[in-house]
């Protein structure tokens, strides 16, 4: 059996995610303290969002991509669809996620104006203060709903087929699989260096699935890329950006889960 850490409490979009590769989940409450696990071995994977279609990446995630030595060895896209929660209608605050309050933000401002947002470390824990405090309710899946907690209305977020894709983490890569994910710093910035980047990849013939700039953490204006791209011979690539940049790292290729 492989041991899976993800983002807890229990009900999570990140717990319906990682129920896709394996039962026994051990559950973390941010993403850093998930890639301390992998690293560490207490946990055989990690399984971490990375990507929603409405609010696109998550940063946190993208740092410890960077930061930890680890692999993505899968992927797993969850369909997302909120609701709100609560004892009853009488409520002042609306807990939940970041990313889920900001997906329903037009509808929170259309339908509780004068509500507090309050941003907690989970959609499962804001369904949980949910649950102790009646002036709280929760953005949730509505699978969370119970005798304690209604949902007062469902499909809540602001755009319709929302998904988020989630990252599977390892201490080792995979073989292979038909996408991969890399990190690119160009070092001193020059015209012409993302043409070049870019190049490598048109010059082969293969398909970027996303490209996003993160800061690099050393000063303002220096970034490093992510890259998603399909298949492709991925040392060819590797070598060839080389020669353009100041270092790239392989985080891995892989397939989707379930």
């Amino acid at each position: 059996m492989t041991q899976i850490g993800t983002l807890g409490p229990a009900g999570t979009y990140s717990h319906r995610a990682a129920s896709r590769l394996d039962d026994d989940i051990r559950f973390y409450d941010g993403v850093p303290e998930i890639a301390d696990a992998v690293e560490r071995g207490d946990v055989d994977r990690g399984v971490v969002p990375v990507e929603n279609s409405i609010e696109g990446s998550v940063n946190a995630t993208l740092d410890v991509l960077v930061e930890y030595d680890l692999y993505v060895v899968g992927e797993v896209v969850v369909d997302v669809e909120h609701a709100i929660l609560a004892q009853d209608e009488g409520f002042e605050v609306v807990a939940s996620h970041p990313q889920a309050l900001a997906q329903c933000r037009g509808y929170l401002r259309e339908k509780y104006p004068d509500a507090e947002l309050r941003s907690v470390s989970s959609t499962a824990a804001g369904v949980e203060e949910a649950r102790e405090d009646d002036d709280v309710a929760a953005i949730a899946h509505p699978s969370l709903a119970d005798d304690t907690v209604g949902a007062l209305d469902e499909s809540v977020q602001d755009a319709d087929g929302n998904s988020t894709r989630f990252v599977v983490l390892a201490r080792e890569p995979t073989d292979g699989g038909d996408k991969a994910s890399i990190v690119v710093y160009p070092g001193a910035d020059r015209p012409g260096l993302l043409y070049d980047i870019l190049g490598v990849f048109k010059e082969r013939g293969v398909n970027l699935t996303r490209i996003e700039s993160r800061p690099s953490k050393r000063e303002l204006g220096d970034y490093v890329f992510h890259i998603d791209f399909e298949g492709g011979e991925t040392e060819e690539i590797l070598c060839a950006l080389d020669e353009h940049t100041d270092w790239v790292e392989f985080l891995g290729s892989y397939d989707r889960v379930g």
